[in-house]
């Protein structure tokens, strides 16, 4: 026997995975976690008796309610999950799945369309962090629904899609303690020697506007940055390097010991090759991402405007308060809209973006009853 489980699977920016309303799923914590991992198939590299597509970027949860918090409409919690481990990390935020948050409330019916497009405010309960998303909600011959159809496209998904705009209001310190947790805009680091291999000294920018990220400049770690996302994928060397300074750097930031932990990310940084602001290689942490994450763009891209940061002299960056802020990535470019406090042109006072969402099935999903036998 299974038990059945309300469904919808989505698509959300560069990632997908299931959605469900948190009524839907056991209350207490350690139920859930082993009804998420038989959703998807955890732990198997293949997932292949789950959900999940065997990558870290299709190996990711949704599970949103009606907000308890005065002034917000809906909460979200992310689990991030891994194709061969058992964990459920509920600790970071992922700003593609939250592109598909306010289509999958639509479409539940925990909200209702406001016009041609509807706001709404969603908070993350991963780090505390708000935001207001726009949908487009044209009327149809059933009513304002949800439109995935339009003009809008984003590196990393084919063709076009209706746009979804996020407008973040306040992500500095999601998870480290601050913007900048080490107090520095630029740190050196010292990693130890490990089991044969020797310790090096390198320059990085330890930040958290959203997601916290160790940035450091390709050509320090012998890598020009551009190679493609296999070549980084096989680069054993480079990510046992690049994992030794993880571990030290997420010390520095006071996050502790992150070996089982999904953050921080680590950004390699080159100059821009296609017109953008900088090039990107962003591990997420083990594995290079085809792409980047959203909120680390928007963590990239204000590291690019702090004077002093390793992107300092590398990113080629637009005047003017509000910036339009090109992250170029493996599969192409990811703009971040960022406006800066004119009275501290160091701190961003304002980060938005466009992604795009899809629902792609709605249904139950199955887990065996031994696993959960329902409410």
């Amino acid at each position: 026997m299974q038990t059945a489980i309300p469904c919808l699977f989505m698509r959300g920016g560069t990632s997908k995975g299931p959605f469900f309303l948190e009524a839907d799923l056991p209350a207490d914590r350690p139920t859930r976690d082993k009804v998420l991992l038989a959703v998807m198939g955890s732990p198997d590299k293949r997932q292949i008796d789950g959900l999940g597509g065997a990558h870290p970027l299709t190996s990711k949860v949704g599970i949103v309610r009606k907000s308890r918090t005065p002034g917000v409409d809906l909460d979200f919690l992310f689990a991030q999950l891994q194709p061969d481990t058992d964990t459920v990390d509920t600790t970071p935020n992922c700003g593609n799945m939250l592109a598909a948050v306010v289509p999958f409330a639509l479409e539940r019916g925990l909200v209702q369309p406001q016009g041609d497009a509807s706001t709404f405010r969603v908070l993350t309960l991963n780090t505390d962090m708000q935001c207001d998303v726009t949908v487009q909600t044209p009327q149809g011959i059933n009513g304002r629904q949800v439109a995935y159809a339009g003009n809008a496209r984003i590196d990393g998904v084919p063709g076009f899609a209706a746009p979804i705009s996020i407008n973040f209001l306040d992500t500095a310190g999601s998870v480290a303690a601050g913007l900048l947790p080490t107090g520095n805009v630029k740190d050196v680091l010292d990693v130890p020697a490990q089991a044969g291999d020797a310790a090096f000294r390198i320059e990085v920018t330890c930040i958290d506007n959203g997601m916290p990220l160790v940035i450091l400049r390709s050509a320090d770690i012998g890598r020009s940055g551009y190679e493609d996302v296999a070549a980084m994928n096989v680069d054993a060397d480079l990510k046992k390097r690049i994992e030794r300074l993880r571990i030290v750097a997420a010390h520095a930031m006071g996050l502790g010991d992150v070996t089982a932990k999904n953050y921080p990310k680590m950004t390699l940084i080159a100059a821009p090759r296609a017109g953008g602001a900088i090039s990107t290689r962003s591990f997420i942490p083990h594995v290079c991402h085809d792409a980047i994450g959203v909120l680390a763009a928007v963590t990239v891209g204000t590291a690019c405007v702090l004077r002093g940061s390793v992107c300092d002299g590398i990113a080629v960056m637009p005047q003017g308060r509000s910036k339009t802020v090109s992250v170029e990535h493996p599969t192409g470019e990811f703009s971040v809209e960022l406006e800066t406090d004119p009275a501290d042109p160091q701190k961003v006072s304002k980060a938005a973006l466009l992604r795009t969402a899809r629902l792609l099935m709605q249904g139950q999903a199955m887990v065996p009853s031994a696993v959960w036998a329902g409410h």
